[in-house]
């Protein structure tokens, strides 16, 4: 068996020298947390290093994609909960006084920027529609509200993401209105440009 030899006193450190450890090491972790974590996973930086280094934009990004996955998770929450219920009876329905119309439509989104446009159309009515994006890539989320919709309601008929356009028809599944929700993914602006036709009674932007 063998003892270990007692250190010293002159080779302990003193309070003070500990008590400058201590501070060093909360400063240098402080340093670490706005220079590097806070940039890179919430896209918040203080002192600007963070961009510099490409940390910031990498946060930002995580947040959009938070902010996406939550917005999806209510959108299917909403979706699955309404199943059983049933679009407002006919008599209690606005009447929408549909006619064939051609029309273009034009949105300019800022970075990050969203925006939301639809058609008003009755059950059953086809549009043809096209969309392209000018200058970067959105987000899209295609759906419809039904008139007197219960609350969180939700119909999609489509999303995707890093799109530079669609084309295709959209066919009514109840009265009320059908379109699309895009969202500026580019570090640039963008300018996404809608052709619909078909039979509606107006087409205009709701957000």
């Amino acid at each position: 068996m063998f003892n270990a030899q007692r250190p010293q006193a002159d080779d302990l450190p003193t309070s003070r020298q500990l008590a400058k450890a201590t501070i060093g090491a909360i400063a240098a972790a402080g340093a670490i947390l706005v220079a590097v974590i806070l940039p890179a996973e919430f896209g918040i930086d203080p002192t600007g290093v963070g961009r510099v280094i490409g940390l910031t934009q990498m946060g930002e990004v995580k947040v959009q994609l938070a902010e996406e996955a939550k917005r999806d998770t209510l959108a299917e929450s909403a979706a699955t909960s309404t199943v059983s219920q049933s679009v407002a009876p006919t008599n209690e329905k606005e009447a929408i006084a549909t006619t064939a119309r051609n029309d273009v439509t034009r949105v300019s989104l800022a970075p990050g920027e969203g925006a939301e446009v639809k058609v008003t159309a009755i059950k059953g009515a086809r549009v043809a529609f096209a969309w392209k994006v000018d200058g970067g890539h959105v987000n899209y989320d295609t759906h419809g509200d039904p008139t007197n919709a219960p609350s969180g309601f939700y119909h999609g008929y489509g999303k995707g993401k890093q799109s530079t356009g669609q084309q295709g028809e959209l066919v009514a599944a109840f009265d009320g209105k059908h379109g699309w929700f895009w969202r500026n993914r580019s570090e640039e602006p963008v300018v996404v440009t809608l052709q619909t036709e078909g039979e509606y009674s107006e087409v205009r932007r709701v957000v």
